[in-house]
């Protein structure tokens, strides 16, 4: 198990804080929603939900056989080039298909809009606002040697496009109810943010009974807890889920990181703690509590 102050990657999480990133520079006028970007066929709202049709790096051989070879991360421009970028795997607006080169743009509109880099702006954006001072942007394999379950593999965070942040499971939870409880984002944002787009039902070995996706947040029915809202994230070596239970009695946000490489644990132990919590005397200090994985 990992401590409150442990530091861990967050992997997908990453995500969650990209788009609200997003989101508060929409709120301070930079840049609109359903504007398309640049001269490109797709919508910041579509980048954020995995709605843009842009292709992913994931289904790419020649991209898992250089990380297990131990080179050094593609360029950028590398990178668009071997995924075809311009050729969509669909008509924006028209399918679903996680892509993290779609959040690779996010992250380039947010350093765009800033002026500065993507780890620079995530604080400045966000996390100074809410004293989350230990969450950082990691950029080399020494940086995830000094997390919990260290780096065995030598494994380059460079590899991570849209930028992979590292922090406490405590800072994951007061970040996430923080912005579930309308501390983040003004109200009209934070609804265009948990408006679901239905992907399915039943995931094999994981509590979700129904799935979609939000912007920058995946949300869905799980097994006798309600709607959870969030984001699961999985990396070498480690897995990470950031849930908040807005259906409990008490509504509550839960982290769960752990060695391996399968979420479903992870998951179903949010699940289960999610279960037992109760409305306590001291509400506002329970919810904020974050737990760790086994």
């Amino acid at each position: 198990a990992c401590a409150d102050q442990a530091c861990v990657p967050w992997w997908s999480f990453t995500k969650t804080a990209l788009a609200t990133a997003a989101l508060q520079l929409v709120a301070r006028g930079h840049f609109r929603l359903d504007d398309l970007i640049d001269n490109r066929p797709y919508t910041l709202r579509q980048l954020l939900q995995h709605r843009a049709g842009v292709p992913n790096y994931g289904s790419l051989a020649s991209y898992h056989e250089s990380i297990r070879r131990g080179d050094k991360p593609w360029s950028v421009t590398q990178l668009l080039d071997r995924v075809a970028v311009d050729r969509l795997d669909f008509e924006p607006g028209h399918g679903w298909c996680y892509s993290n080169v779609g959040y690779l743009f996010v992250r380039q509109i947010i350093e765009a809009a800033t002026g500065q880099d993507i780890g620079a702006a995530l604080r400045h954006v966000i996390f100074d606002a809410l004293g989350l001072d230990s969450v950082r942007l990691v950029t080399r394999p020494e940086d995830l040697a000094a997390t919990a379950w260290g780096n065995r593999s030598r494994y380059d965070p460079g590899w991570v496009y849209h930028g992979l942040l590292a922090g406490p499971p405590g800072d994951a939870v007061r970040f996430l109810h923080k912005l579930m409880c309308g501390d983040v984002l003004p109200p009209e944002l934070l609804a265009e943010m948990i408006d679901c787009h239905p992907i399915g039902g039943r995931l094999p070995h994981r509590p979700w009974e129904t799935t979609g996706y939000g912007l920058g947040l995946m949300i869905g029915q799980m097994t006798s807890v309600g709607i959870a809202m969030g984001h699961s994230g999985v990396g070498p070596s480690s897995v990470s889920a950031v849930y908040h239970f807005g259906d409990r009695t008490s509504p509550c946000t839960i982290a769960a990181f752990a060695q391996g490489n399968d979420e479903g644990p992870v998951e179903h132990e949010v699940a289960r703690l999610a279960r037992q919590m109760r409305a306590p005397a001291n509400a506002a200090s329970r919810r904020a509590r974050p737990t760790a994985g086994r």
